[in-house]
């Protein structure tokens, strides 16, 4: 049993827009088309958009989501290749949110400087401005 695209992006929870993007960047194989051009979505395509959508949301980039999908693809692989990308993703996540708890904490100091009253004067736009 085969589906339209809307259907099928319907069932991974993304847009279609979204499916024809990752079918451009070649995370999803082409798909069979109608007679009229209309895409047709199998079952294992849609699985293969969810496991997409579910690595997106882990923040993976599309390199990582393609290679992790090459390894979910191939049965003779090593759990330490898929490991090994999850824990350098970790380590990525980890440098941004240190780097984003740093902006927070900055913006915190400018924020409890500032009087937020009626002069014209800020130490926020005063940082800013640098």
């Amino acid at each position: 049993m085969t589906v339209a695209i809307g259907e099928a992006a319907r069932r991974a929870g993304i847009s279609a827009r979204m499916v024809r993007h990752y079918e451009s960047l070649g995370l999803l194989a082409p798909v069979a088309r109608t007679d009229s051009g209309y895409r047709q979505y199998t079952e294992a395509d849609v699985h293969t958009l969810r496991f997409i959508r579910r690595a997106r949301d882990l923040g993976f980039s599309m390199d990582e989501i393609a290679a992790l999908l090459g390894l979910w693809q191939d049965k003779q692989r090593a759990s330490s290749q898929v490991k090994q990308i999850a824990q350098k993703h970790i380590a990525n996540l980890s440098e941004r949110i240190a780097a984003m708890q740093a902006m927070q904490r900055s913006l915190q100091a400018l924020v409890g400087c500032c009087h937020g009253d009626g002069r014209p004067d800020c130490p926020i736009l005063d940082d800013l401005a640098g």
